[in-house]
């Protein structure tokens, strides 16, 4: 028979644990990756929400090891491009039996491949599953996106990991959720928010270029954050949970900015104002190529090794042309094409690296590159993951980021701004509140007797 307190944790719909006790996990693991690690396999479907460089690639190898040996049956690594032949590496660096498939083969005890490459893999191959940088779940299409979930719910051990989600990105975490078979993302939003139309339905919004305006409902922020510490956790330094942070200290990161005059000003106007609307600020980057390759070109003619971020496929192609020893990767490049240049990129074989965020922003690490120019857009994510791929631990030089816009960017700009002060704030409100969650009491037993209304009886 069920007591009180199990009925209350029922509604709370937290996570429970469907892992096992691990065995004592190797060396090499820094403690603070070890608990993590100790706790995702006790947790069996959890999320890693680790920053760039605490190391997730040996915390998600050393899980997968651990899956394989309890379940007999391999485990499946995914990644972005180029990032599984970075994860075979470290496999190999940490005497782990991990090999890289393209075409759905089996190909190690512990088998790496892209989201790319999914559509090939038989669920019934494995016993565990991992998605590496799992924040762009939420970027894929309809059918990628929910691939990827009809595929882990279908594995009784799974693994997310990734960094610091969007600031406010509340999507992002009910699609995790969802991906881990917890509530659903549309569940979560229903249960915990409301937005201005009332409703739940997103779809409308999404479309139009503009993300819903979610807001917790009065009584849920502190139900909200236990619901995710339920099956997350998450860390941007070692001291958040207690831990040292010898070893894990960041160098500067030099951050200029740039606001350029254009050489005409937009058509019936003087002089440059800032754009406003998604149209004007589309035609603003269109008109001012030219000055903002001609800057990131000189700015980064002295390099050894930088990347040149862009939005635009003119950007890309003109950069390319203006800056030497670069090479782009743009969207029309074969997988294997692209897969070639990134870890040509990360050998030090490339000196400039000229590609877009949404191709080249996620899991690779480039700690040998400390520069790189970059036009903002509104996409915090983008600049945050572009940023983090050179500077994270383990980068020994200040890295140097050269933000370049003009006067009708600014809006651009300013609300990158924003939201990178958001996502701070965000961050240490996730930890506090995962901190708490921890260590709620869970042994009330509501053993009090209650008297009953008489018109009740």
């Amino acid at each position: 028979m069920s007591s009180y307190a199990d009925f209350i944790e029922r509604k709370e719909q937290l996570a429970g644990m469907h892992g096992f006790d691990p065995d004592p996990l190797p060396s090499f693991l820094f403690p603070f990756q070890e608990s993590l690690v100790s706790w995702a396999l006790r947790q069996g479907r959890g999320a890693i929400f680790a920053d760039c460089g605490l190391g997730k690639t040996p915390m998600q190898l050393v899980w997968a090891d651990e899956v394989r040996r309890h379940t007999g049956k391999p485990v499946l690594i995914m990644t972005p491009l180029a990032v599984s032949f970075q994860t075979e590496e470290e496999a190999a660096k940490f005497g782990i039996d991990a090999a890289t498939s393209r075409d759905g083969s089996v190909a190690a005890p512990i088998t790496i491949t892209n989201y790319d490459r999914l559509h090939h893999f038989r669920w019934e191959d494995y016993g565990g599953v991992v998605c590496d940088e799992s924040s762009a779940i939420k970027s894929f299409d309809g059918v990628r996106r929910q691939m990827v979930t009809e595929f882990m719910r279908k594995i009784p051990y799974r693994l997310l990991c990734t960094a610091t989600a969007a600031p406010n990105d509340y999507i992002e975490l009910g699609t995790s959720s969802e991906a881990l078979g917890h509530m659903g993302h549309m569940d979560m939003l229903a249960r915990f928010f409301t937005n201005k139309e009332g409703n739940s339905n997103t779809k409308g919004r999404r479309y139009a270029g503009a993300a819903p305006e979610w807001r917790f409902k009065g009584h849920a922020e502190e139900w909200f954050w236990r619901w995710v510490a339920s099956w997350a956790r998450a860390m941007r330094k070692p001291s958040d949970h207690g831990f040292d942070n010898a070893g894990f200290d960041l160098p500067p990161l030099e951050v200029e900015q740039h606001v350029i005059t254009a050489n005409t000003p937009r058509e019936g106007s003087l002089f440059d104002t800032p754009a406003t609307g998604i149209w004007e600020e589309r035609e603003e980057s269109r008109r001012t190529i030219e000055e903002r390759c001609d800057l990131a070109a000189n700015l980064l003619a002295d390099a050894d090794s930088a990347v040149a971020w862009c939005q635009l496929n003119r950007e890309g192609d003109l950069l390319t042309k203006l800056t030497d020893g670069a090479e782009q990767i743009s969207g029309a490049d074969s997988l294997e094409e692209k897969e070639r240049k990134l870890l040509a990129f990360s050998h030090g074989d490339i000196r400039v690296l000229v590609t877009k965020p949404i191709l080249g922003a996620w899991g690779l690490n480039w700690q040998h590159c400390n520069r790189m120019t970059f036009f903002p857009s509104h996409s915090y994510e983008q600049y945050y993951q572009a940023v983090r791929r050179c500077w994270r631990f383990g980068q020994k030089r200040p890295v140097t980021v050269d933000l370049i816009t003009t006067a009708g960017g600014i809006n651009a700009l300013d609300n990158l701004q924003r939201k990178s002060r958001q996502a701070d704030r965000m961050f240490e409100t996730l930890v506090a509140h995962m901190n708490e969650a921890i260590t709620i009491d869970r042994t009330q037993t509501y053993e009090q007797p209650v008297e009953v209304p008489a018109w009740l009886s």
